[in-house]
């Protein structure tokens, strides 16, 4: 089982400038890069300062500069919010500007948010016939000419360019939770990629059964699809017993802010929106911060390896360490250079 990186430009209010958001994330990347990591993943976001992202391939291409080995993954684009020739072509050039190192994620989103604001009277619910059209799509353009009919797109013969270094082109992941999505991401030679939030390892159990009955439904798939469980991560020193409340605190922190913005009932204040008070989840066990150090990936290194060890037996193929969590860049640091001193090297 491999390791990758998920994170974003985190700021939580103006004491942090945008210009040092990008250079922590960029030294965050180069350190998973030295540590082993095989690929870091920015996903999109619109005028949402906790997750600044408006197009993660601007980043990633800067970050192909700045690195040689760790994989530049788009995690996730959002479908409706892309044409598909400009898809194909932008992700191409990624994967040329890197020497072949580009990987794309696609969702069909999910912040009624920002469907107000890039088009305006879409359901985010309807967001997954785009995506449905979007990825074959995207994969013939990589193939060559190609002429497109469909309920959302239409447009005469086009080509990507230019074509991805990567053929037939740049590994396609699906973010997946229903059984339908994951039959469509194996039937159209895609990997699937799963997030599950602050509910615990059944969760994750019950997705890889999801996973499994789709490449089980398309026998005719070619290629030999991958998965990827996406957690939040903390990692404390085993002399701190108590050192697991710092990184529950944070993501109970970041759940809140999450609901906030998908609740979509206040207007943001230049792009910073308050966490849901704490009492709102009074009565929901799954957000404190004791349920969430057993559901997220917290705790000390021996911990950790015990936990991601039953992932590997699971056949789980990619770790993502979702670094988002409302901690100071310090306390980032520090979590992932015990992950990379302590937790790597028992899965190599």
């Amino acid at each position: 089982m491999r390791f990758s990186l998920f994170a974003h430009m985190e700021r939580w209010d103006e004491s942090v400038s945008h210009q040092e958001s990008f250079q922590n994330l960029t030294s965050l990347i180069q350190q998973a890069e030295a540590g082993g990591f095989s690929t870091v993943w920015i996903g999109e976001h619109h005028s949402t300062e906790f997750t600044a992202s408006p197009n993660p391939l601007t980043q990633l291409a800067y970050l192909a500069g700045k690195t040689t080995t760790i994989r530049l993954g788009a995690g996730t684009l959002i479908a409706p919010f892309w044409d598909p020739i400009r898809a194909a072509g932008e992700c191409a050039l990624l994967d040329v500007i890197s020497d072949g190192r580009m990987e794309v994620g696609l969702a069909r989103g999910a912040y009624q948010f920002e469907f107000d604001r890039l088009t305006p009277g879409l359901s985010a619910a309807d967001g997954g016939t785009y995506l449905r059209e979007l990825v074959p799509a995207v994969k013939r353009l990589w193939e060559g000419d190609y002429a497109h009919e469909g309920e959302h797109w239409n447009f005469p013969t086009a080509t990507s360019v230019p074509k991805p270094l990567q053929q037939p082109g740049p590994p396609v992941w699906i973010a997946a939770r229903d059984p339908n999505t994951h039959d469509f991401a194996i039937a159209n030679g895609c990997n699937i990629m799963v997030t599950p939030l602050m509910k615990g390892d059944e969760e994750v159990e019950d997705l890889k059964a999801k996973f499994d009955g789709a490449v089980t439904n398309n026998p005719q798939a070619t290629h030999d699809a991958e998965i990827m469980v996406l957690r939040h991560t903390y990692v404390h020193d085993e002399a701190e017993p108590e050192g697991w409340r710092k990184g529950a605190e944070a993501v109970n922190k970041y759940f809140r802010t999450f609901d906030a913005w998908a609740g979509n009932k206040t207007t943001p204040t230049d792009g910073f929106l308050d966490p849901s008070p704490v009492e709102k989840f009074d009565d929901r066990p799954e957000m404190q911060p004791a349920s969430l150090r057993n559901a997220a990936m917290i705790g000390t290194p021996e911990e950790v390896v015990a936990r991601l060890k039953t992932y590997e037996a699971m056949g789980i193929n990619e770790f993502s360490y979702w670094m988002d969590s409302s901690l100071s860049h310090a306390e980032k640091e520090a979590s992932l250079r015990l992950f990379i001193e302590h937790v790597v090297p028992a899965f190599q």
